[in-house]
C-alpha cells in the first residue's frame, strides 16, 4: 500500500499533527501533584514537617556530600590534574629552563657584588650599633633591677 503523502514537507507536517494530538493524552495518565504532597493543615503540622525534614537532613546530608565529593568531584579534579601534569607542565618546565632560568642566573651574577658590598655595610653598622646601644641597655636593665630590690 502506497502512502498518499509524497512531499517530505507534508510528511513532517502530518507527523507533527498526529504527535500533537496524541501527546496531550499522556498527561491524563499522571496523578495530580496534590496526591503526593499535601500542604499542612495547621501550624503544628507544619512545624512537625519542618522538624522531620531537618532531622533527615542532619542525618543524611554529611553522607550524601561525602559521596558526591568522593565519587564526582575528586575524580574530575584528579583527571584535570593528571592531564595538566602530562600535557602542560612539561611545556612550562622546558620554557622555564630555556627562557627564564638563564636570565635569572645572569641577573644574579650581575647583582652579586653589589649585594655583598651592601651586606658588609650592614654588618659594620650593626657592630657600631651594638657598641653604642648595648651599654645603655645593660645599664638601664641593671638600674631597673636595683630599683626593684629597693
Amino acid at each position: 500500500m502506497k502512502s498518499k503523502i509524497q512531499n517530505p514537507k507534508s510528511k513532517i507536517i502530518f507527523f507533527l499533527l498526529i504527535f500533537s494530538l496524541i501527546l496531550p493524552g499522556f498527561s491524563f495518565g499522571q496523578a495530580p501533584p496534590s496526591q503526593f504532597i499535601t500542604p499542612p493543615e495547621n501550624l503544628e503540622e507544619a512545624s512537625k514537617m519542618g522538624e522531620k525534614a531537618l532531622e533527615t537532613t542532619q542525618k543524611e546530608l554529611p553522607g550524601i556530600l561525602e559521596k558526591i565529593w568522593k565519587e564526582e568531584v575528586l575524580p574530575v579534579w584528579q583527571k584535570m590534574y593528571d592531564w595538566f601534569e602530562v600535557n602542560v607542565w612539561p611545556k612550562i618546565k622546558s620554557w622555564f629552563k630555556k627562557e627564564i632560568e638563564p636570565k635569572v642566573k645572569e641577573e644574579i651574577e650581575k647583582r652579586k657584588p653589589v649585594v655583598e658590598e651592601e651586606f658588609q655595610k650592614e654588618k659594620e653598622e650593626m657592630k657600631e650599633e651594638v657598641k653604642t646601644e648595648l651599654p645603655k641597655v645593660g645599664k638601664s636593665l641593671w638600674e631597673r633591677f636595683q630599683e626593684l630590690i629597693k
